[in-house]
C-alpha cells in the first residue's frame, strides 16, 4: 500500500486556480478511478474533479472554501501497490506510520514556502496581479504560501482582510495569528482601486452571507471589468411588431415539431450574429498594445440559476439558423439549471447578449464580460403608441442597450452596428423570414 496525491487539475483555458465548493468524499471513503471527489468553482464554471486512482481517501488537505492553484495538492489517496509520496510534499505524520522513525522529515516544515533564488524572476497569476494593483500592494514585500514560495490569491485576500497592506519600502508583511483568528471567515469584497476595505458591521437581526463560490467569482470579474474597461453606453428603440406576429404564428407548430420553444431571444441572437459579421470591430478584445478582432462569432448568453449567473457560449452563431440558436439556448439553459455546464461550454466567447427583458426591464446598462469589447442588453417588448403614416397606433417596441469598451470602439461604429441590428429585426416578418 502507498499514498498518492490528487492535485488541482486544469479545468479550462486560462484557469489558474479553483475554489473547493464541496467535498464529495471523506477520509476513509473508498473511491474508484474517475469517481467525482469534489466540486470545484473557477471563474468560468463549476466542475467535478474525478479521482485519479482507485483506493481509500486518507486526508483532505484543502478545505471547503479554500482557493488553490492548478497543480496544488488537494488530497491523499491510499492505493494498493503505489509508491511513497515524494519528499518535496510529505504526507502527514499521523497518516504515515514510518514518519515517527524519520525525525529529519518531521523537522521539515510542510507549510513554509521554499525560498526563491536570488535573481530568479517572480511569476504571479492574473488574479494576484489584479488584486495587488487594486489595493496598491507591493508584491515584493509579500511572503507566498504556494509551491516554491509563490504568492496565491488567498495570500493577498488575507492581507486585505487584516488591513496590514505592504507598500514599497515597508517591511515584508507577516501574518499575525491573533489578528487572523479575529478576522471574518469570509473574504472581504473587492473594493475600488486604492480604497480601503469597508468596515461594515452587522446589526441585530441582520443576516451575514459569506461571499463564496460563484458569487465571489462574479464580484471579482465585475470589479475587474469596471476598473479596467472605460465603459460607454448607447441605446436604440426597435419596432418589432412584425417579429411578434411572426413568432406568434410559428411558436405552437414549432414546439409541437421540435420539442422546445421558439423564443424571442433566438431572433435577437440571430440578428446580432448577422450584424457582427458586417461590423467585426464589435467582435474584438483589448490586448494592451493591440486589438484582437475575432474571426469566430461565439456569443455568450447569460443564464441564471438561483443566485448564480453563468455565461455559456453559442458557437459560430452566424452559421446557425434561428432554430439552431433556439436549440442551443434551450440546451445551455437546461445544463445550467442542472449544474451540468462544462468548461468547454463557457470558453471562447467573443460577444455577450443578455436577455434582461425576461425580468420586465426596459432599460439597463450591462457590465462588459471582460475581456470582450461590448455587451448588448435585450429589454422587454412593450406596447407603445407610435406615430406612423400620419396617425398613432399601438406597436410592439423594444430597447436594445449597448455597453462598449471605449478603448476599442467609438460611437460611430457602435452606432452603425446598433442601427444594423435594428434594421434586421424590423425586417423580420412571416413573408421574408425562415426559422429553419
Amino acid at each position: 500500500m502507498g499514498l498518492e496525491k490528487i492535485n488541482m487539475p486544469q479545468l479550462g483555458e486560462s484557469v489558474t486556480e479553483g475554489t473547493i465548493s464541496t467535498w464529495l468524499v471523506q477520509p476513509g471513503d473508498t473511491v474508484n478511478k474517475y469517481d467525482p471527489i469534489a466540486e470545484v468553482m473557477t471563474d468560468k464554471v463549476n466542475a467535478e474533479v474525478p479521482s485519479s486512482f482507485t483506493g481509500t481517501i486518507k486526508e483532505l488537505v484543502a478545505q471547503e472554501g479554500d482557493t488553490i492553484e492548478v497543480g496544488d495538492l488537494m488530497c491523499y489517496v491510499e492505493v494498493e501497490g503505489a509508491g511513497s509520496v515524494s519528499d518535496d510534499e510529505p504526507s502527514p505524520a499521523q497518516e504515515d506510520p514510518v514518519a515517527e522513525e524519520k525525525p529529519n522529515k518531521e523537522e521539515k516544515p510542510v507549510k513554509k514556502p521554499a525560498k526563491q533564488e536570488k535573481g530568479s524572476k517572480k511569476r504571479y497569476s492574473p488574479a494576484v496581479i489584479t488584486l495587488a494593483q487594486e489595493h496598491e500592494i507591493d508584491l515584493n514585500q509579500v511572503e507566498g504560501s504556494g509551491r516554491g514560495g509563490r504568492i496565491t490569491r488567498k495570500d493577498i485576500e488575507k492581507l486585505i482582510e487584516s488591513g496590514n497592506i505592504p507598500t514599497a519600502g515597508s517591511a515584508p508583511a507577516k501574518e499575525e495569528p491573533k489578528q487572523e483568528q479575529q478576522a471574518p471567515a469570509q473574504p472581504a469584497p473587492a473594493a475600488a482601486s486604492g480604497s480601503a476595505v469597508p468596515n461594515v458591521q452587522a446589526g441585530e437581526g441582520d443576516i451575514e452571507i459569506p461571499v463564496t463560490g460563484v458569487r465571489k467569482a462574479i464580484a471579482s470579474n465585475m470589479v475587474k471589468s469596471k476598473t479596467e474597461i472605460p465603459h460607454a453606453w448607447m441605446m436604440v428603440e426597435v419596432d418589432v411588431t412584425n417579429l411578434v406576429e411572426l413568432r406568434n404564428a410559428k411558436k405552437k407548430q414549432f414546439k409541437d415539431q421540435e420539442g422546445f420553444s421558439l423564443t424571442y431571444f433566438a431572433f435577437f441572437v440571430k440578428a446580432v450574429a448577422q450584424a457582427l459579421k458586417e461590423y467585426p470591430q464589435l467582435n474584438s478584445s483589448w490586448a494592451g498594445d493591440k486589438i484582437i478582432q475575432r474571426k469566430a462569432i461565439n456569443l455568450n448568453i447569460a443564464v441564471a440559476k438561483e443566485d448564480q449567473l453563468f455565461v455559456p457560449v453559442i458557437r459560430n452563431a452566424d452559421e446557425k439558423s434561428i432554430k439552431g440558436i433556439a436549440k442551443d439556448i434551450t440546451d445551455l439553459a437546461g445544463k445550467a439549471r442542472q449544474g451540468k455546464l462544462t468548461s468547454k461550454d463557457m470558453e471562447g466567447g467573443t460577444f455577450t447578449v443578455n436577455n434582461t427583458g425576461s425580468f420586465g426591464s426596459v432599460q439597463s446598462m450591462g457590465v462588459i464580460n471582460h475581456p470582450q469589447a461590448a455587451i448588448l442588453q435585450v429589454e422587454s417588448i412593450v406596447k407603445k403608441p407610435v406615430y406612423q403614416n400620419g396617425m398613432f397606433g399601438a406597436r410592439d417596441m423594444v430597447n436594445l442597450c449597448l455597453s462598449l469598451d471605449h478603448r476599442v470602439l467609438d460611437g460611430l461604429v457602435a452606432g452603425n452596428f446598433l442601427a444594423r441590428v435594428k434594421e434586421i429585426l424590423e425586417k423580420m416578418s412571416e413573408e421574408n423570414t425562415s426559422v429553419y
